[in-house]
Formats: C-alpha cells, sequence, structure tokens
C-alpha cells in the first residue's frame, strides 16, 4: 500500500490523492495543494500523483469567491483513495454534513492517510479523526477550533504533519506542507525545483507560524516586551496585575509603560484589554457559548462590564455581534443540471501537455 506522508525512498506506484470540496472552499488553499503535484509530475516525467476532486453529491461545488467546481465525482463513486485532503473555506460550522463524517470516518478506516488545508480541520475534527494529534487550521478558526474540540492538538504553525495526519492553515500555507511532503516522499531536490518553478523564495517549515510574530514587529532588541506580551496571551482568562507582570520579567512598573508606549503606542493596560476584546470576539463569531461565559473566560468580572468595553472598542454591544452572526445566511449561486465530466485522469492529462516544456523530466528522482 503508498504511504501518503512516509518514506525517504520513493513510492513504487502511483499516489492517488482525493480533495474533498466543502461548500464555499477557499480557491487558492486548493491550489496551492493540488498545484505542487502536478509540477511534481512535470519536472520527474512520470505520474508520481494523481488527484480527484469530490463533492457529497457529485455536483458542482461554489468556492468563497463565487466561481464554480464541477468535482469529477461524488464521495460515493470516488476511486481507492490513498490520501484524503478536506478543502474547507468560509462558515466552516455549516459547511460539514453528516455524510461528511461517515465518509471521512470509512476512509481513516480503510486506511487513508487524512489531511486538510484552510477550515478544513474543523471536519476531521468533528469526526472524531484529530484526537490525540496535533493540528493546524487558518487562524480566524482557532478559538472555535480549541474551544469545540479541547481533545485535538490545536496548533497556530503553518502546517501540522502529526502521523498520517496532515493539516494546514489558509493561503499558500498548503504548498509548504505539500513541498515538505514530495521532498520527503521523492528527495529535496525535486521539492527545491518545484519551488523554482512557482518562484516561492522558501519553502517554509513546521516550525513556521501563522501571522507575523510580534518580535518581527518589534525588533530583537525588545526581548522584556516580547516577553510580557506572551504573558499577556497566555492569560487572558485570569489576566495578571500590571506590577506582576512587570516583576516577572525584571522591569520596573514605569519601564514597563514606557516600553508599550514607544513601540505599541498604547498603555500596557490597553493592549491587554484589546487582546482580551478579540478573543472574546472571536468566540461570539464562532461558538455557541453565551455571553456570559465569554465574559468569564475572557477575564471580565460582570457582564456589564464586558459589554461596555466591548460597545467601546468595536462600536457594537456583544448581543448585536452575536446576532449578526445568527443571521448569515450563506447564498450560493444556482447549479446547471447536467454537466460533463472527462473519465481521464486530470494528473496524467496535465502530464501529457507538459511533455513540450523545457523543463519536462529535469529532475532525476
Amino acid at each position: 500500500m503508498n504511504h501518503f506522508s512516509h518514506g525517504a525512498q520513493p513510492p513504487s506506484s502511483v499516489q492517488t490523492i482525493g480533495f474533498l470540496l466543502l461548500d464555499n472552499f477557499t480557491l487558492i488553499s486548493l491550489a496551492s495543494a493540488v498545484e505542487p503535484l502536478r509540477m511534481a509530475n512535470q519536472l520527474s516525467g512520470k505520474e508520481l500523483y494523481r488527484w480527484h476532486t469530490l463533492t457529497q453529491s457529485g455536483q458542482p461545488v461554489c468556492a468563497s469567491d463565487g466561481l464554480q467546481i464541477t468535482p469529477d465525482a461524488s464521495m460515493a463513486c470516488a476511486p481507492r483513495l490513498d490520501g484524503v485532503i478536506v478543502c474547507g473555506g468560509v462558515d466552516i460550522q455549516h459547511s460539514v454534513t453528516r455524510e461528511h463524517l461517515q465518509w471521512l470516518q470509512a476512509q481513516a478506516r480503510h486506511g487513508a492517510q487524512l489531511g486538510a488545508v484552510c477550515t478544513g480541520s474543523w471536519a476531521l475534527a468533528k469526526a472524531g479523526l484529530l484526537d490525540g494529534y496535533e493540528c493546524s487550521v487558518h487562524w480566524e478558526c482557532l478559538a472555535a477550533m480549541q474551544e469545540a474540540f479541547p481533545r485535538a492538538g490545536v496548533s497556530t504553525r503553518l502546517f501540522s504533519i502529526d502521523r498520517n495526519r496532515h493539516t494546514s492553515s489558509g493561503g499558500t500555507a498548503p504548498m509548504d506542507m505539500m513541498l515538505h511532503t514530495i521532498g520527503r516522499e521523492h528527495g529535496r531536490e525535486l521539492a527545491a525545483a518545484i519551488s523554482e518553478m512557482f518562484i516561492y523564495e522558501r519553502i517554509r517549515n513546521e516550525q513556521d507560524h501563522q501571522r507575523v510574530p510580534l518580535k518581527h514587529m518589534l525588533g530583537t532588541n525588545q526581548p522584556k516586551l516580547q516577553e510580557i506580551v506572551a504573558l499577556m496571551e497566555a492569560n487572558l482568562e485570569e489576566p495578571i496585575d500590571l506590577d506582576q507582570l512587570a516583576l516577572y520579567v525584571d522591569v520596573s512598573r514605569r519601564q514597563l509603560e514606557r516600553l508599550f508606549q514607544k513601540y505599541l503606542h498604547c498603555s500596557p493596560s490597553r493592549y491587554y484589554l484589546k487582546l482580551r476584546l478579540i478573543r472574546a470576539r472571536q468566540l461570539l463569531k464562532q461558538t455557541s457559548m453565551s455571553i456570559i461565559e465569554v465574559a468569564s473566560v475572557c477575564g471580565f468580572v460582570s457582564t456589564p462590564h464586558f459589554s461596555k468595553c466591548y460597545r467601546e472598542y468595536f462600536g457594537i454591544p456583544p448581543r448585536d455581534e452575536r446576532a449578526g452572526q445568527q443571521g448569515y445566511n450563506v447564498v450560493l449561486m444556482p447549479l446547471p443540471e447536467d454537466l460533463a465530466r472527462s473519465n481521464n485522469s486530470a494528473a496524467l492529462a496535465a502530464l501529457n501537455r507538459a511533455q513540450g516544456e523545457s523543463t519536462f523530466a529535469s529532475v532525476r528522482l
């Protein structure tokens, strides 16, 4: 049996990967995952990978940008797959159905390697397939994942490879994950050549995290401020007194306030409050927690005080934020009744078209 994630030596046959497209999936994440496979075939001159796009019913699906994609097959008619990657996007909680979960669980029982891009990790976690695994998800979904699936090791890393689970955040992060996997399976030379073809300056690794860390904004000469902010971020439910924060990093209260004013242009208390309110907004928009519960886990001693601070910062009270989310509905474009599908392998067709390229079979395996 082929392995999607293991082995330093090239696999003995083509690996078949299914991309499960959920409603409102993010197109850039799908492309970032598929294109390295296409280029691996082109540069090696061999069909190393084959891929199929799938939906629950086999009907076309709309990406988050409104573009409509016609899949190769329904889940029920999918060929035998070595790996499955769930492609998520907007409003992931309402895009995952019971049928999706049952099919993913069946794929796991059959030994398929499982992965996800953007917010697709939500589907794997909801199916119980990330319990005890480290996983990555787009940062917008982090709070919801951590709250809903405490047994999953949700990380801020760009991508995570934990045994037979491959998960990545959104945007171009799936490309890093796939390049890393291709490098492990077919050699670093091939992964580097693919990166060059896509004018991708650096293949990021599992130690890279989402968003720009504070140290990159401040430089390397402000370790005290970085340490203080890290303490704040780790203690949102029970905020640490500013005098205690100063004591932890061996600075005076006055020095602490000067650092924040100089580099973050606000007081320490204001910055701490901002972190707690941003966390509260994520929970309001992504979970079903009550406003009282959200206030408590974000370190507010009373709901009225929380509501007052929230309104001052975001311009609306928490109840309106929650009501706005509940009233949100996704409108899908109408789907055509009958669209022709090709039975040929998309990977093989792309490989045949690439034979005229100067880079064809330019990397020896």
